[in-house]
């Protein structure tokens, strides 16, 4: 078993997310259909990072769009029934006009240091609990999660984590580490 096998037997995941930079697109058209009926079969979400063209298309379950990529109405225009998130760095403005578009959820961060991506914003976690009382879509806290600094992340109100290394360099596998992020919110 592989360690994607490994990170989706852990217990629910309700995303996976492929975010490929700098390649062109018949990579990423290779690493969607290799790991796309992997993810799917698992019941888990398959989610292309930046590009409703190619998502559409490989038939991905939705897509995720930073501001300075597609905009919420082209990567809903090109996936009217696929899931859509946006990020909104550390702003509130973003994510309610996010939200009031009809964004599935938005994603906040990051909070904590990253290896993943040169961070544009750190966001504090007050930002979740506001959130939280204020609106009914879904956040995704993003950014440096691990198993050591999620649970604040959780109490504050994250309604998802979205985790890069805090899984997949976890000391006791991806396996392990999922079920460890599940036990957070239960």
């Amino acid at each position: 078993m592989g360690p994607l096998q490994e990170a989706l037997a852990g217990g629910d995941v309700a995303s996976f997310q492929l975010r490929l930079k700098d390649v062109s697109d018949d990579e990423i058209r290779r690493a969607t259909d290799t790991l796309r009926p992997v993810v799917q079969a698992a019941g888990c979400a398959f989610i292309l990072n930046d590009r409703p063209d190619l998502a559409a298309e490989l038939g991905c379950d939705g897509v995720h769009v930073g501001q300075e990529d597609a905009s919420y109405n082209e990567a809903r225009a090109a996936l009217p029934k696929g899931i859509v998130g946006v990020t909104c760095h550390d702003s509130r403005h973003l994510a309610m006009e996010a939200g009031e578009a009809g964004a599935d959820y938005v994603a906040f961060g990051a909070f904590f240091a990253t290896q993943t991506k040169e961070p544009k914003t750190t966001a504090d976690i007050e930002l979740l609990r506001w959130w939280g009382e204020m609106m009914v879509v879904p956040c995704v806290a993003i950014g440096g999660i691990t198993l050591a600094n999620a649970r604040p992340l959780v109490k504050a109100g994250a309604d998802f984590l979205a985790v890069s290394a805090g899984v997949w360099e976890h000391p006791d596998g991806p396996r392990d580490a999922v079920r460890q992020f599940n036990a957070l919110f239960a």
